[in-house]
């Protein structure tokens, strides 16, 4: 897998960073912010960032199965009481991401103005996300894309 990145560089004649990604379910998502920080940065011009996830070996799914990690009824149930596991699928997905000089160029494209990246640390268990590190990873995000903090934004991350 660790040259997977590498190979469509090479089919394509891309050149600069070329890395593979796995971070479990957040790969593509910290692709996109890898390479949106080498775009600030200048070190590119343009930044593909993509992601597969194909369930073809029974393995993982076993393995998932007995670490009770999945959804007994199959079904994610993010930040709900009644959550009890994830349920893994398949997809695929890419974005190329130019600085907004090179896009306006280019065309009208939507804008990526700000990413983040965390490891939530401890929580009720591995695949349960860590509230206050989700929020601390949005604002970040927000920050950095220089959105205000106003009420309308921060409403749904308020501690009950």
């Amino acid at each position: 897998m660790s040259i997977s990145a590498n190979r469509i560089a090479y089919v394509f004649g891309f050149k600069g960073a070329s890395v593979t990604s796995d971070t479990a379910c957040s790969s593509s998502l910290v692709a996109v912010d890898i390479g949106a920080s080498n775009l600030r940065r200048g070190r590119c011009s343009a930044a593909i960032a993509a992601g597969v996830n194909l369930t073809l070996l029974p393995g993982p799914f076993v393995a998932c199965c007995q670490a009770r990690m999945l959804a007994l009824d199959g079904r994610c149930k993010t930040f709900d009481e009644s959550a009890d596991g994830y349920s893994r699928g398949e997809g695929c997905g890419a974005l190329v991401a130019m600085r907004s000089t090179d896009a306006e160029a280019a065309a009208t494209l939507p804008a990526l103005v700000g990413t983040g990246v965390n490891q939530d640390g401890r929580s009720s268990s591995l695949t349960a996300p860590n509230g206050p590190s989700q929020q601390e990873v949005i604002l970040m995000a927000w920050h950095e894309a220089e959105l205000s903090r106003s009420e309308e934004h921060t409403s749904e991350l308020q501690s009950p």
